[in-house]
């Protein structure tokens, strides 16, 4: 029976974890300044987020610089893919369940 996770649960989160979890190739990688804009989230409160997410080991955090600017990229690890589809799994038994 697959089973809510706490750490997915919240909403910056899973919205992190649905973005990461939406990209076509399964090792693409988003920008953070990408990803912040698309969840409309300031810089610090996505960080904090992403730092969670990282050492649950749900996504890797790569920083590299393009030119002589740091460029931070996130990408969603197979533990962390594993793990969503486990939440969505859940939150689906529960809406079939309401609806029955």
């Amino acid at each position: 029976m697959a089973r809510f996770d706490e750490l997915i649960h919240q909403p910056v989160r899973l919205r992190i974890m649905a973005a990461l979890h939406a990209l076509d190739d399964p090792e693409a990688e988003i920008d953070f300044l990408t990803l912040r804009d698309l969840l409309g989230v300031t810089d610090g409160n996505l960080a904090t987020h992403l730092r969670k997410l990282e050492d649950a080991g749900y996504v890797a955090v790569r920083k590299t610089f393009v030119g002589r600017r740091p460029r931070t990229y996130i990408a969603l690890t197979p533990r962390g893919r594993a793990a969503f589809a486990e939440h969505v799994q859940a939150l689906r038994a529960l809406l079939d369940a309401a609806e029955e």
